[in-house]
């Protein structure tokens, strides 16, 4: 049993290695379903349910300390990369279809948790899951940590995510060969040429890693001191809404030109991820059924409101497919839909999906806090 604070350190960060660098060196069709974040959360919850971690002060204690400094400073880095100007570029149809999909999805988990009755703490880890149908994994644990969310309440959000995460991109992804008859359903303007002009959501020359790191630490140090001054709801969220702002107000700076931010970030998010595994324990993982079929309601729901507004609007399956993929799936698959349908398409996905580190956390917030007032 390890009770040293630092070895545990050490292990989790062994177990982010070894997941990031199988997933990214190896060729296991594995990892287009189960991505290396959701293997290293079940790995690191696997080392804590076979009692690999003391549950000691010292080890509670680094576990707190850990997670209240890398969240602001991976939320901040996340940010760096929008490019507002890119965005208004997308044009009508895929900003009315980003828009649409944000409506939906926000509205079906409130419709959804009406019917289920969910407990406070199960209604905060649905907020979490929003965080991340609105924006990506990093939403997710900024939000769940925002509203307090267990640990074991978190698991059961990130395996609806994974499960259902994993049905949404097969269907987008069957569904593109259909394209032209649902475009003439619609009766929409499928010239998205223009489209490939959108720049790349992304920085070049050398990666600055020393300098992120310690900007990113300052931006933390700097959210939590002026969160003493001042609350929103509580203190979690007042730091994760100021470390937003900064991250925002930096990407209208050279500072988001600086290369290297998305790999910083990401590690953090891993680390993240791994810590708030290790706090988690199977023999409290039962009826999570329930849980995965409330999710797949979600998903229904949005996809019924999505169908009818292209119809509404005229708007083609590709704004719409990668507009909902941007949030449910992320940067890390709405480029390959976006690419399924062109090649030259592919940074309208990223852009989109970078699009939603900002909007996920907002709007997991807002989702959460509606969750929890009906639990309550």
């Amino acid at each position: 049993m390890i009770e040293s604070p630092l070895l545990y350190l050490l292990v989790l960060s062994l177990v982010v290695t070894f997941f990031h660098l199988l997933s990214s060196k190896s060729k296991w069709r594995l990892f287009e379903y189960l991505p290396a974040v959701v293997l290293i959360y079940a790995f690191a919850m696997l080392l804590a349910s076979l009692n690999l971690f003391a549950q000691n002060g010292a080890i509670a204690d680094i576990y707190k300390l850990t997670k209240q400094n890398l969240l602001p400073a991976m939320l901040f880095l996340m940010l760096l990369e929008i490019d507002f100007k890119d965005f208004v570029k997308l044009g009508r149809s895929l900003i009315s279809a980003y828009i649409l999909a944000v409506v939906s999805i926000a509205s079906a988990f409130v419709f959804v948790a009406y019917f289920f009755h969910f407990n406070q703490d199960m209604a905060g880890a649905f907020g979490a899951l929003a965080g991340s149908w609105m924006g990506g994994t990093a939403n997710m644990v900024a939000v769940g940590s925002a509203l307090g969310v267990s640990e074991d309440a978190f698991a059961y959000a990130l395996v609806v995510d994974s499960v259902n995460y994993t049905l949404w991109v097969m269907l987008l992804l069957f569904l593109v060969p259909f394209a032209k008859i649902f475009n003439r359903f619609t009766k929409s303007d499928e010239h998205l040429a223009y489209l490939s002009e959108v720049g790349c959501a992304c920085s070049m020359g050398a990666k600055r890693y020393w300098l992120l790191i310690a900007l990113a630490l300052f931006v933390s140090l700097a959210s939590q001191l002026l969160a003493q001054y001042f609350v929103i709801l509580n203190t979690t969220t007042t730091v994760v809404l100021l470390a937003t702002l900064f991250g925002v107000a930096a990407s209208f700076t050279p500072l988001r030109e600086i290369n290297g931010s998305n790999e910083v970030a990401t590690t953090m998010l891993y680390i993240l991820i791994a810590l708030i595994g290790s706090r988690a324990v199977i023999e409290n993982f039962s009826g999570v059924a329930v849980y995965v079929f409330a999710g797949f309601l979600i998903l229904l729901l949005h996809a019924l409101f999505m169908t009818l507004a292209a119809k509404i609007f005229k708007l083609d399956l590709f704004s719409i497919s990668v507009a909902s993929l941007a949030n449910i799936g992320g940067v890390a698959s709405a480029p390959i839909l976006a690419a399924t349908y062109d090649k030259r398409l592919v940074s309208v996905g990223v852009l989109m999906a970078i699009m939603g580190y900002l909007i996920g956390t907002f709007g997991g917030l807002f989702v959460g806090e509606i969750l929890i007032r009906m639990a309550g």
